[in-house]
């Protein structure tokens, strides 16, 4: 740990810096059991008791996850051997003591020694995962530190590699011994994910800077070679937008794991994909706009964020209006840089923006909830999405993509293409992107300085409000209408619907979701319905389709349904199939 790192973690923080390290070892004696090991040494600065804390929730994935459930065994003792009482006072603190008759002698000890295990065998973004061939961690489900308030502490993480394991790839900077990493402060050690094993490394410079795409595990049927000079090429149209790299390396950890998603860090991004991505041009096409999405965090959440997400309390709930900006926004720019890099084509970035435009507007919620409470309530809405979620609630990435979209035209309309909100978003990082942070009413004054318009109604009514979203200046700026939808005809005529989801349960045609203004809301068809018949007729769970094929709109049906062992009848009068009227294409089209 250098004194430059340290004063610029007092620089970022605001605390004081303290320059007695907390030490940790992590080591993986038996993985194929999923279990890391770890060894902490703190520093007791003549204290004789410590508290001992961790994290419930990690920054970009906003919900408590209760990560000390999967701690196991801590122990401790002091320098001089002697065993110490661990007493766990709440969920996730550990109070360390030594009695009275050894206080003293531990009061004088340098540091005292906690060892503990963690289960890891959760494969997501924000979770561990630790198993024969390799191991991912993150540091909110890992790293116990102490319970301190207002001190920036180097943390320092060494890792035992496991015989046969030859590399560890993370964020972290190195310290002095192979093997060693040292965070300036606990909010690094969170915000760098850290993964070992054997992984496919791929390298490439963007301004002098170096770029990681690690693979893992190795996987001859994932391209890396193609996906990292695709990456290059997107990290350089990143770069262009915003002027500068922000960051000294960046690593894209891409975990081939058969699962989905991804998370933020400042100085790279845990992904996770399946090893026939590269196989198919619209996976490839979805993997690098999540690539984009994810990277583009690096300046939109990690660096210029809302003014609550910092300095973190990672104890309880951190509440923000603005993440439609940070992930809503994110998400407009994800798949846009990928079409500006030449990645997509113009019909494949056309189809993703149109599924954005119509995944609002067929969202029953977008009546019910704002983005701004959308984002307020990602603690408890967003994360956990129920059967009637839809009806209720709106994605804060799905209607912020849109509102940016919305915006973007408006900004290119009024200032004839002179400004875009690629403006917006390079004033707003140069005024916010320090300690502070902003707030939605100083980000809407940075909009209002970039463009000359007046957003206080467009705010009140796209932000703050449930009305629907006016896309004329922004189809107008951008060249673009939406495709007409003929009308039915004899030859084709509209199909009958009933409108609501269903789901194949061993055989049983089970009801999972019934949005508001549907056949099936008015008809009464509830969630968990098993439907056994259609006029009498039994309907088997996967001909439901071609059922109501026999139908036309307007046709009423009754419905044989099983709710709770409880057989009932419920007539439907089915409704004509919805047109697709959100399909974006090029206004100059005939």
């Amino acid at each position: 740990m250098t004194l430059t790192s340290l004063a610029d973690a007092q620089t970022r923080t605001g605390v004081p810096v303290s320059n007695e390290p907390i030490r940790y070892t992590l080591s993986f004696p038996a993985p194929q059991t999923h279990y890391v090991d770890v060894t902490a040494v703190f520093p007791t600065q003549g204290r004789a008791q410590l508290d001992l804390t961790m994290a419930v929730w990690s920054p970009g994935s906003y919900l408590v996850r209760e990560y000390e459930r999967n701690v196991e065994n801590v122990s401790a003792k002091a320098a001089d051997g002697t065993k110490l009482a661990v007493e766990k006072t709440s969920k996730n603190v550990w109070r360390l003591s030594a009695g009275a008759a050894t206080a003293s002698a531990t009061a004088k000890a340098p540091s005292v020694t906690v060892t503990y295990r963690v289960y890891s065998r959760e494969m997501g973004v924000r979770s561990n995962w630790v198993e024969a061939a390799f191991a991912m961690l993150n540091g909110a489900p890992t790293f116990i530190t102490l319970a301190e308030a207002n001190v920036a502490r180097p943390h320092e993480v060494t890792i035992a590699l496991p015989s046969g394991w030859k590399r560890v790839m993370t964020g972290l900077p190195e310290g002095h011994a192979p093997g060693t990493f040292v965070a300036p402060d606990f909010d690094t050690l969170v915000d760098s994910p850290i993964v070992i094993g054997n992984p496919d490394v791929h390298e490439f410079v963007v301004d002098g800077k170096r770029h990681y795409l690690v693979n893992t595990p190795a996987s001859d049927t994932f391209d890396g070679a193609r996906a990292a000079k695709d990456l290059e090429r997107l990290v350089q149209e990143h770069r262009k937008l915003w002027g500068f790299l922000p960051y000294d390396k960046y690593l894209f950890l891409n975990m081939i794991t058969e699962a989905g998603g991804g998370l933020e860090h400042k100085n790279s991004t845990l992904l996770m994909t399946n090893r026939w991505t590269t196989r198919t041009r619209k996976a490839y096409v979805s993997w690098l706009e999540l690539c984009s999405h994810e990277y583009f965090h690096a300046w939109n959440v990690k660096r210029l964020r809302p003014i609550e997400l910092g300095p973190f309390n990672y104890q309880t709930e951190n509440y923000t209006r603005s993440l439609w900006i940070s992930e809503g926004f994110t998400d407009y720019y994800g798949e846009l840089l990928v079409h500006r890099a030449g990645l997509s084509t113009r019909e494949e970035y056309l189809e993703a923006l149109s599924n954005q435009v119509e995944a609002l507007q067929t969202t029953p919620g977008r009546l019910v909830q704002s983005a701004a409470m959308a984002s307020f309530d990602a603690w408890i809405k967003q994360y956990r999405p129920d059967e009637n979620s839809s009806n209720v609630t709106i994605s804060y990435y799905t209607k912020g993509a849109v509102i940016a979209f919305v915006l973007d035209g408006k900004i290119r309309k009024a200032t004839g293409g002179a400004k875009t909100l690629d403006d917006v978003m390079r004033a707003a990082y140069e005024k916010f992107s320090g300690a502070r942070g902003f707030t939605p009413e100083q980000f809407r004054q940075v909009a209002e300085q970039v463009s000359g318009l007046k957003l206080e109604e467009f705010w009140k009514q796209a932000v703050e409000g449930t009305g629907e979203l006016d896309y004329a200046e922004a189809l107008e700026a951008f060249g673009l209408r939406f495709k007409k939808v003929d009308a039915p005809t004899a030859e084709k005529p509209a199909k009958a619907w009933l409108g609501a989801e269903t789901r194949d349960d061993a055989g049983r045609l089970v009801v999972t979701e019934v949005q508001r203004d549907t056949p099936a809301y008015a008809a009464g068809l509830n969630v968990a319905d098993e439907i056994v018949a259609v006029d009498d007729y039994r309907v088997r769970a996967d001909r439901l389709e071609n059922r109501l094929e026999q139908y036309k709109p307007g046709d009423r049906v009754t419905l044989l349904v099983a709710r709770r062992e409880q057989l009932m009848k419920l007539p439907v009068t089915l409704g004509p199939e919805p047109a697709k009227t959100w399909r974006l294409e090029d206004a100059r089209q005939r």
